[in-house]
C-alpha cells in the first residue's frame, strides 16, 4: 500500500494538478470569505469561520472529483491496470493507496485555511473572541467529508476508461450524498421516515460534527460511507480478473 501512496502522492506532485487543486480552493473559498458581498466574514458582525465550513464542502465537490477522476480511469486507458496485476499487492492494497493519497491531498488544501482562522482570531473583540471547539470539530467534519468525496471518486472512476465521464458521476454522486438527500427528505408523509432519509446524508452529519461535538454516531457514519464505497471500488477493480 505504501507503494501505491508514494506513487500516487509523486504523481500528484510532478504534476500541476496538486498545485492547481490548492491553488484553486484557497482562491474560491478567499473570494467567498473576504470578496463577496453575501458572505463576507467581515460583515457579519462577529468572529466567525461559518464561510469556510459553509462553502467548502460545495467547492470540494468539484475540486476532488477532479483529483480522483484520473485514479482508475487514466491506468485503464494507459493499459497501465494490467501492471498493478502483476506486481505483488492485493485490490485492497491499490485502493487504499490511492484512497489515503487523495486524503493527504484535502488535508494539503486545508492546512492554509488556518491562516484565515489567524485572521479571524486577531479580528474579534476582544483577541481571541472565536468559538474554537466548534472551528475544530468543522475541520474534523470536512477531513471526514473529504475522505468520503474521495471513496465517491475513486468508485466513479473504476467504472470508466474516460476521465470526464469519470469526474462528471463523482460530482453527481457527492452532490447527491450531500444535498439532495436532505432534500428528499421533506416529501415524505411521516416524520420518522424523513429523519431516516436526511440521516442517510453527508450532510446532516457534517452539520452535527460542526457544533464541536464529535458524536461517535457521526464518526460511525462517515467511517461507514467510506468503507462502503471503497468495497464498491473493490468489486469494480475487480472485475479485470474476470
Amino acid at each position: 500500500m505504501l507503494a501505491i501512496l508514494q506513487k500516487e502522492i509523486r504523481s500528484f506532485l510532478s504534476s500541476l494538478i496538486a498545485y492547481f487543486v490548492v491553488a484553486v480552493f484557497l482562491l474560491a473559498i478567499g473570494l467567498f470569505m473576504w470578496i463577496y458581498k453575501d458572505t463576507n466574514a467581515l460583515d457579519y458582525g462577529a468572529a466567525s469561520l461559518d464561510t469556510l465550513f459553509m462553502m467548502a464542502p460545495w467547492v470540494f465537490i468539484f475540486l476532488i472529483s477532479a483529483i480522483t477522476m484520473r485514479s482508475f480511469a487514466e491506468e485503464k486507458k494507459a493499459g497501465t491496470i494490467e501492471l498493478l496485476a502483476t506486481h505483488p499487492i492485493t485490490d485492497w492494497q491499490v485502493i487504499l493507496g490511492k484512497f489515503f493519497a487523495g486524503l493527504i491531498l484535502v488535508v494539503f488544501a486545508l492546512i492554509p485555511t488556518l491562516l484565515y482562522y489567524y485572521t479571524i482570531y486577531q479580528l474579534g473583540s476582544p483577541v481571541g473572541n472565536i468559538d474554537t471547539g466548534a472551528m475544530w470539530g468543522s475541520y474534523i467534519g470536512l477531513l471526514f467529508l473529504g475522505g468520503c468525496y474521495v471513496s465517491v471518486g475513486l468508485f466513479a472512476s473504476s467504472l470508466t476508461d474516460n476521465q470526464i465521464v469519470a469526474f462528471i458521476l463523482s460530482t453527481f454522486l457527492c452532490f447527491f450524498t450531500y444535498s439532495v438527500m436532505g432534500q428528499l427528505s421533506g416529501n415524505f408523509s411521516t416524520g420518522k421516515l424523513n429523519y431516516y432519509v436526511e440521516w442517510l446524508g453527508i450532510d446532516f452529519h457534517y452539520q452535527s460534527i460542526s457544533r464541536g461535538v464529535v458524536d461517535t454516531r457521526d464518526l460511525v457514519y462517515f467511517i461507514s460511507f467510506i468503507a462502503v464505497f471503497l468495497g464498491l471500488t473493490q468489486l469494480s477493480f475487480s472485475r479485470r480478473k474476470w
